[in-house]
């Protein structure tokens, strides 16, 4: 059986999916983010608990927040600073005595939404994550493409596509850069431009929720981006079927609004992709890591 682990930066979930892709068991921790060695000890004791369940050693994927080094084989690029530097997948084949599969958080997103998700059936999928950060994952055909640098869909660190004047050279953006996919595109930055803008501090949820004219003109403003930003994935990847998801993913006008602005930069006389919300919502990712197994293997 196919065991997924959701590493969060507040908490780690893990499931076990049958054949038929449904969750037949879940458990969850707290996750002891600063705690490198006590993230592992939490990993080892859940997926004791799966074994456990299932009467046998289940194929585990875990879905986490940053990437392996292809160089180095240890995780780089995390929020979960405690990863970074470490060799991860080593030391949890070594606890486990079996291979461990893992994936970037947004990519195990995007393998579970073109699945048996919003993207089920689709030759091409692109999923994005819009929540406390900004990421995205290409499937195709059923694979995952993490491509020869080990970083495929890392969409939230291209910049802004066709920035207004007023966006150079953009609000700095942890990776050393300015003005980022995800500057502008997660919740983070959705509030910020609107408290930047309005002076009013606001929660992204709670600039979702108004009515106001401020609200809305955020709302316009992250519409606009967010159709530049998905336009320059359309014209690089033509994929059938881009699922949205985070927090930002609940705003439902996006879905209409995005696709009547992308045109505008889309290097097409037709735009036959779909903007569609995820399917599975937060279990997505979980569902995604035990997704990295074939229900087969």
């Amino acid at each position: 059986m196919r065991c997924g682990i959701d590493l969060g930066g507040t908490k780690t979930e893990a499931v076990i999916l049958d054949d038929n892709g449904e969750i037949v068991w879940r458990a969850r921790e707290a996750t002891p983010a600063e705690n490198y060695d006590a993230i592992v000890d939490t990993l080892e004791n859940l997926i004791n608990a799966a074994d456990a369940h299932a009467g046998s050693a289940v194929d585990v994927g875990i879905g986490m927040p940053g990437s392996l080094s292809p160089k180095t084989g240890k995780i780089r690029n995390s929020n979960t600073q405690s990863l970074i530097g470490k060799p991860f997948r080593e030391d949890m084949q070594s606890r486990l005595g079996r291979e461990v599969r893992l994936a970037n958080d947004a990519n195990c997103f995007a393998l579970s939404e073109a699945h048996d998700g919003a993207g089920a059936g689709a030759h091409a999928v692109f999923g994005v994550i819009m929540g406390t950060g900004c990421g995205g994952g290409l499937v195709i055909d059923g694979k995952l493409q993490v491509g020869a640098n080990g970083i495929g869909g890392e969409w939230g660190h291209n910049p802004l596509a066709a920035p207004r004047a007023d966006e150079v050279p953009g609000p700095p953006c942890y990776c050393g850069r300015n003005g980022c996919n995800e500057v502008w595109l997660s919740g983070t930055g959705f509030a910020r431009d609107h408290y930047e803008t309005t002076g009013l501090k606001l929660t992204a949820i709670e600039i979702a929720a108004q009515e106001t004219p401020e609200a809305k003109a955020s709302i316009e403003r992250l519409a606009d981006r967010l159709a530049r930003a998905l336009g320059a994935v359309i014209n690089l990847v033509d994929p059938d079927v881009i699922v949205l998801g985070g927090g930002l993913s609940n705003i439902d006008s996006l879905y209409t609004r995005v696709p009547e602005l992308w045109a505008g930069y889309i290097f097409s006389d037709v735009i036959n992709t779909r903007l569609v919300a995820n399917k599975h919502g937060d279990a997505s990712g979980v569902r995604g890591a035990a997704w990295l197994w074939p229900a087969s293997g």
